[in-house]
């Protein structure tokens, strides 16, 4: 009388060990491709060369001077409280449309540092005003 060996026997069992590495390894690199992909501000920049704007409402103006002070429309305004500011005004607004200008002077990271406070205030639209060019030479004139 033989006895059967285990061995003879097929096995019917899923291997599940590399398909749980594959799956880790994905999930690794999607973590960390992830935060790279969401960078910068979402922005949308107005051309230089366009007509003027002819205003039908009152505009909020956020202004950056040379000091890097902020200024909502005339009211200057601290930098820390600017996001908590622009909520309030927001909170009696329908539209959540902000004009940004700044000083040619100041540096880029101001500028992004006031944008990304204006964002976090719920701002929908952000516009940028410029000077069209050669506008400086004939102030000096």
């Amino acid at each position: 009388m033989a006895l059967e060996s285990s061995s003879d026997r097929l096995m019917s069992d899923i291997n599940v060990t590399p398909f749980v590495d594959v799956m880790l390894v994905l999930l690794i690199i999607f973590m960390v491709t992830a935060p790279m992909m969401m960078q910068g501000v979402d922005v949308a920049l107005p051309e230089t060369k366009s007509e003027q704007l002819i205003p039908q409402k009152e505009h909020l103006i956020i202004t950056i001077n040379k000091q890097n002070q902020v200024y909502i429309n005339d009211y200057q305004v601290e930098f820390d409280f600017l996001k908590e500011k622009l909520r309030k005004i927001f909170e009696s607004r329908e539209d959540r449309e902000v004009f940004l200008r700044a000083d040619k002077d100041i540096a880029y990271g101001v500028v992004v540092r006031v944008m990304s406070e204006i964002k976090g205030a719920g701002v929908e639209k952000l516009g940028m005003i410029t000077e069209p060019p050669g506008h400086e030479d004939k102030g000096k004139k």
